[in-house]
């Protein structure tokens, strides 16, 4: 099984990166802050104004460690990565299967069900946690019967748009999932480019980290992250690492907010309002949010489909090593995760 590495997230301002041996140094106001071995790194993001050598991009490119640089709050600008690893005949592949739209529409299903059996299950320990709700249960009920319509094989843009009513219903019931009593953290729906509250701050940058790790996973085995199902194809766009996240929003980007959130580990003072009423964290926001994003990704959890013991953050790797089985005929379908 692939082993577990960590990705290295440097938000302070005015950092600079550099090689020096085997290792990753961070330098902040000519000190030397961290010291990270290249062998324990799969990725390294840097927001904002972080710079880095030539000779450590080098580095990491022969290293196979991608680097991403975000804007200050979290918006992708650019990755520099060395050689995609994985046979061209997996790719060609993949480029068939998408300009089949059964094929595809196979494939984007599954990855639907994932989603809303995850999102269901949320809203379901929920319920048995915190009590009865009725918003929550109506929410339940909707997410149940949208399953049940993806029983049957269906075109791909009316799973779209079963997609788009099951989220729909989901987010409806998002404020009951928030239990602290402050309306800094009210949720009217979700809203983004730019978040215009702290819940949807919170959102957009948690699954901006999603997106960045489905797309590590994808290139990992091989694959085309631009080349998706669900997700509609677009100059620029990672459209299969977006296919791929749907089936982890909830299970792990959603509950981590609604973590943070509950146990008052981010608070409304963490916040900050910008022209045309954008909502941005603070650099120790993001901070906090990042350290748990890695805590929660060593967590232990029992693969539902190979029934093997393996680390959360291994999760979009196993998935993209599924896809990648059964894109060559290994597997007679894709299997999503699905959260139990």
């Amino acid at each position: 099984m692939k082993k577990y590495l960590n990705t290295l997230y440097v938000t302070t301002q005015n950092a600079y990166l550099h090689k020096e041996g085997q290792s990753v140094v961070v330098k902040i106001e000519q000190e030397n802050k961290l010291r990270v071995p290249i062998h324990t790194l799969n990725g390294v993001v840097c927001f904002g104004a972080v710079s880095m050598s030539p000779f450590l991009m080098h580095h990491c490119a022969e290293n196979s460690v991608a680097v991403s640089f975000l804007s200050q709050y979290g918006k992708f600008l650019a990755r520099v990565q060395g050689p995609v690893s994985g046979n061209v005949l997996l790719r060609r592949e993949q480029y068939r299967v998408a300009d089949h739209s059964e094929a595809a529409a196979a494939i984007a299903r599954n990855m639907l069900i994932g989603k809303i059996a995850n999102t269901r299950t949320v809203l379901r320990r929920a319920l048995r946690d915190h009590g009865e709700d009725d918003g929550l249960k109506k929410a339940e009920s909707r997410l149940t019967q949208y399953l049940q319509r993806l029983e049957t094989p269906m075109p791909i843009d009316e799973l779209r748009g079963n997609e788009g009513e099951a989220a729909a219903s989901y987010f409806a019931a998002f404020p009951s999932l928030i239990t602290v009593n402050d309306e800094a953290f009210a949720f009217g729906g979700r809203n983004r480019r730019p978040p215009t509250d702290p819940v949807n701050a919170l959102l957009s940058f948690t699954y901006t980290l999603l997106v960045h790790d489905c797309r590590s996973a994808l290139e990992a085995v091989g694959l085309d992250p631009g080349v998706g199902y669900l997700h509609t194809d677009r100059p620029g766009r990672p459209s299969l690492a977006l296919d791929l996240m749907e089936e982890f929003r909830a299970f792990l980007a959603d509950r981590l907010v609604l973590s943070l959130i509950n146990r008052r580990q981010i608070q409304p003072k963490d916040f900050n309002d910008s022209a045309g009423g954008a909502v941005s964290m603070t650099d120790p926001a993001r901070k906090t949010l990042l350290a748990a994003w890695q805590k929660r990704k060593q967590e232990e959890i029992t693969h539902p489909y190979l029934e093997e013991k393996c680390k959360v953050g291994l999760l979009p790797h196993l998935q993209a090593q599924l896809l990648a089985r059964h894109l060559r005929g290994d597997l007679e379908a894709y299997p999503p995760f699905i959260w139990r």
